[in-house]
């Protein structure tokens, strides 16, 4: 494990677990299902904190908006429901 620390530097290692934070999110199928509007606000306020601290650029920040959009989109129209 050791091998991989050299790897990344600083930078690239938070911008890889705010991804990752992110992600996580994203596959949240409990709260996705349970409250949508929150599911989508924590996706947007992560998204929006990843933006502030420089961790992603303004293109990524954009294209994390737009999936957790599709997302939210996706929830309320019961795609969760679907067999």
């Amino acid at each position: 494990m050791n091998t991989c620390k050299s790897l990344f530097s600083p930078d690239q290692e938070a911008k890889l677990r705010a991804y990752d934070r992110w992600h996580r999110a994203l596959d949240d199928c409990s709260m996705r299902t349970d409250c949508p509007d929150a599911y989508h606000d924590k996706l947007l306020r992560q998204a929006d904190e990843m933006d502030r601290l420089g961790i992603v650029t303004w293109q990524e920040w954009r294209d994390l908006r737009i999936e957790a959009d599709k997302a939210y989109m996706e929830a309320v129209a019961g795609a969760d429901y679907r067999t």
